[in-house]
């Protein structure tokens, strides 16, 4: 074996068990992180596979899940996806990646959030002492985040690629910048409805050599606390590795004769800082290159569980057209959520 891909392995196994150990380290209480829209993924494909979607996320799609996966494009991607999330909140998400041949590729994203309307509450009088509608102005105010951010990838080697992403990510809590608010008893002051940060991603694709299986790891959302008024809060840090493979189509571990029908399975750990480690499990059976079936379940989450999904891919002259669907199950008073991506690739 040569001294690099002796290197590429020893990374690859650091990187493994620098993310376990870490992961244990930055756990945190429930609901203890600001900036929740972080978790909730874009691509309807990923979440139909219970995101177990390390492995498996490259082109455009890669730049929300893991930034090493962007280094496999031979041309550019362009990926949308809108979710229909719980309540009246909508999600979009857009990504651009573009190969640079040699040198790499790059990409860019944005993801936006629109949390509905909801109606202003005040302890103070007259409001308070309404009995029709006590607490209640009159008033409505529309919270929204977005993130915005630019992804670089490129190989070291034939088989190993490394990812890194910066974004910069906003979230108002209110209309306006700032508002008047009791900051202590008896005590007002003017403070931001807002907060933002700069955040980092890090992430690995390996592929063993052995038939189909790679496996792949990210960090998401590195960086500082974010503030909101008087208090600093932590974000949502991300921690995934993952292993996948073909069970059945091309180097396929059950059967690779068979090129037109494809079958494959991936894993996922996942350790998210403000809740204890999780699993993702998901599978997808592929027809001729251009129909899609999957399936995939999330454990040890509170409501998460089963996902479906399926996807279809058109070429019309050299452009491919990608349209994925997904839906999970939230259970019984949150109901589920709908994924739609749409995706155009030149080859």
């Amino acid at each position: 074996m040569s001294p690099l891909k002796i290197k590429t392995r020893l990374l690859v196994l650091i990187f493994a068990a620098g993310f376990l150990s870490t992961s244990a380290a930055y756990a945190q209480k429930v609901g203890s992180t600001s900036m929740q829209f972080l978790k909730v993924m874009p691509s309807a494909r990923a979440t139909a596979l219970g995101e177990a979607y390390t492995v498996w996320a490259t082109g455009a799609e890669a730049i929300f899940w893991n930034p090493a996966g962007v280094a496999t494009l031979d041309n550019m991607e362009f990926s949308s996806t809108y979710i229909d999330w719980l309540f009246d909140a909508q999600q979009g998400a857009i990504s651009y990646a573009l190969s640079l041949r040699r040198f790499g590729a790059v990409g860019v994203q944005f993801q936006f959030v629109d949390y509905g309307e909801f109606e202003e509450t005040t302890n103070a009088r007259p409001y308070i002492s309404d009995p029709n509608n006590p607490g209640l102005t009159g008033r409505t105010f529309s919270p929204h985040s977005f993130l915005i951010g630019l992804s670089y990838a490129r190989y070291m080697t034939d088989k190993f690629s490394i990812g890194i992403s910066m974004k910069y990510a906003y979230e108002s809590l209110f209309d306006g910048q700032k508002v008047t608010a009791m900051v202590k008893q008896g005590v007002y002051e003017e403070v931001d409805t807002w907060a933002s940060g700069l955040l980092f991603d890090f992430g690995i694709r390996y592929n063993t050599g052995y038939r189909s299986i790679y496996i792949g790891s990210s960090v998401q959302n590195f960086g500082a606390d974010v503030k909101y008024a008087k208090e600093s809060n932590r974000v949502p840090l991300l921690f995934r590795f993952g292993v996948g493979a073909n069970l059945i189509g091309a180097e396929g571990l059950l059967q690779s004769g068979n090129q037109n029908n494809r079958l494959s399975m991936a894993y996922d750990i996942f350790h998210p800082n403000d809740y204890a480690q999780q699993m993702h499990v998901g599978a997808e059976y592929e027809f001729a290159g251009s129909f899609a079936l999957r399936a995939g379940y999330k454990f040890n989450y509170d409501f998460d569980g089963l996902t479906l999904g399926t996807g279809f891919k058109y070429a019309i002259e050299g452009i491919q057209l990608m349209v994925d669907y997904s839906y999970g199950a939230m259970g019984t008073y949150l109901g589920h959520i709908q994924r739609i991506s749409l995706g155009i690739a030149l080859p």
